[in-house]
C-alpha cells in the first residue's frame, strides 16, 4: 500500500490558511476576492476565488506548464490542502485483481450498513494523468455517508506512461471484478453503479456503454446507475465553454490539451467512442444517468451535450448544473458551499436509485 504522505511546512500553513479564510464572514470574504467575476450570467463562488488568488499567490500554475512529477505532486498537495475527512464507519485499502494486475482501491463503509447495500465503483479524475485515491477521498467519502451505500474508489494506471486503453481497461476490469464478486464486499449485486469525476467520469460513461454492449450478447453485468461529475465526453472537439473558462479557473484549456496528448498516446483516437463517449452511435439502453456539471468548467458543455444525447435515446438522466462551481472544486465540499449542495443532491438521486432500483 502507499506509503503516508509527508506534508510540507508549507503545506500545512496553507492548509491553515484556507480553513482560516472559509470561517470569515461573507464580507470580508468578498472583499478579499474582489470584484465578483461573472461569466455568461453565471457569478463564481467566492470561496472558489478567494481560493485562486491564494493559489496564484502561493506560485502555483495550471499543470500543463511543469512537469508531470511535478503536477502530481502539487495536486496531491492541492487535495490535502483544501480537502476534509468526513467521519464515516470504516475506510479500508484494499486491491482489485485485474487481468495481471492488483488496482490500489478503497472501500467506504457507513456505520449505518446491516445488510447488502447498494454501492459506487468510484474513479478520481485528473485527465487520466494525474490523481490517485486520495484526491477523491472527499467525494468518496460524501457520498457513501450521504447516499447510505458502499463507495469502491479505484486506483487506475496513468498516462503518459500507460496510454489508452491501459486506463479504460483498469476501470472496467475493476468493476466487472466488484459486479461477480458483490456478496465479498456486502454489495447487492443489482444495485452497483459506476461514478467518477471528470476523466474518472468519463471511464465511468464508457463502463456503462461497453457493459451494456456486452449484456446484449449475453449474461454479463452492466450497473445500475451512472453518476458523472464535470464528464470529459468529447476529446474531439472544444466547445463555447472552452472559449469562456479556458483561462484562469481550475482547469485550464492547457490543462486538457496535455491530458488529452497523453492518453491518447501514439494510437488513440480522440473520435473513438471509447475515448469519446459522446461520439457512440448508440446511446439506448444504458443505465440511468445523474450528471452534474459547473457552471466555470471547459468541460460543462460537452457533459451537458452528453445528457441531451442519452435522454434522445431514452436513458433517463438527470441534469444538474451548479452555476457557481468550478471544475474540480467538487472535491472540496468542506469549504466550497455549492460543491456541498451539488454532492447532496447527487447522494440524494444516488439514495434513491441504488435503494428502491427506481431511475434517476
Amino acid at each position: 500500500m502507499k506509503a503516508p504522505v509527508k506534508h510540507s511546512l508549507a503545506d500545512r500553513a496553507a492548509r491553515l490558511v484556507v480553513r482560516s479564510l472559509v470561517r470569515l464572514p461573507a464580507p470580508v470574504k468578498r472583499r478579499l476576492a474582489g470584484r465578483p467575476t461573472v461569466v455568461d450570467g453565471q457569478t463564481l463562488d467566492v470561496n472558489t476565488q478567494v481560493g485562486l488568488s491564494l493559489m496564484r499567490l502561493a506560485g502555483w500554475s495550471d499543470f500543463a506548464s511543469m512537469p508531470i512529477g511535478k503536477a502530481r505532486t502539487q495536486l496531491s498537495a492541492e487535495a490535502w490542502i483544501f480537502g476534509d475527512e468526513l467521519p464515516i464507519g470504516s475506510v479500508e485499502d484494499i486491491t482489485i485483481p485485474v487481468a495481471h494486475l492488483d488496482l490500489p482501491a478503497r472501500i467506504y463503509r457507513p456505520a449505518s450498513l446491516t445488510g447488502p447495500s447498494g454501492g459506487l465503483v468510484h474513479f478520481h479524475g485528473g485527465g487520466w494523468t494525474l490523481g490517485d485515491l486520495d484526491a477523491a477521498d472527499a467525494v468518496s467519502r460524501w457520498l457513501a455517508h450521504h447516499a447510505g451505500i458502499v463507495v469502491i474508489s479505484v486506483d487506475y494506471r496513468l498516462a503518459p506512461e500507460n496510454p489508452f486503453p491501459a486506463a479504460l481497461d483498469d476501470a472496467i476490469g475493476a468493476y466487472t471484478y466488484v459486479a461477480t464478486h458483490a456478496e465479498e464486499y456486502g454489495l447487492d449485486p443489482a444495485r452497483i453503479g459506476v461514478s467518477g469525476e471528470s476523466a474518472g467520469a468519463n471511464l465511468a460513461a464508457v463502463i456503462a456503454q461497453e457493459t451494456a454492449r456486452a449484456a446484449r450478447r449475453g449474461p454479463s453485468p452492466a450497473p445500475a446507475l451512472q453518476v458523472l461529475f464535470q464528464p470529459v465526453t468529447d476529446l474531439s472537439a472544444k466547445r463555447e465553454s472552452y472559449r469562456l473558462f479556458g483561462e484562469g479557473f481550475t482547469m485550464t484549456e492547457a490543462d486538457m490539451d496535455l491530458y488529452r496528448r497523453s492518453y491518447l498516446g501514439d494510437h488513440g483516437s480522440a473520435t473513438d467512442p471509447r475515448i469519446s463517449p459522446l461520439l457512440a452511435e448508440d446511446l439506448s439502453g444504458l443505465a440511468p444517468a445523474y450528471i452534474s456539471t459547473a457552471g466555470f468548467d471547459v468541460l460543462r458543455d460537452e457533459g451537458e451535450a452528453y445528457a441531451h444525447r442519452l435522454e434522445q435515446a431514452g436513458v433517463p438522466v438527470t441534469l444538474v448544473r451548479t452555476p457557481s462551481l468550478a471544475h474540480s472544486a467538487i472535491n472540496v465540499p468542506s469549504i466550497c458551499p455549492p460543491a456541498r449542495d451539488a454532492l447532496l443532491a447527487a447522494a440524494e438521486a444516488i439514495r434513491s436509485a441504488l435503494a428502491s432500483g427506481t431511475d434517476v
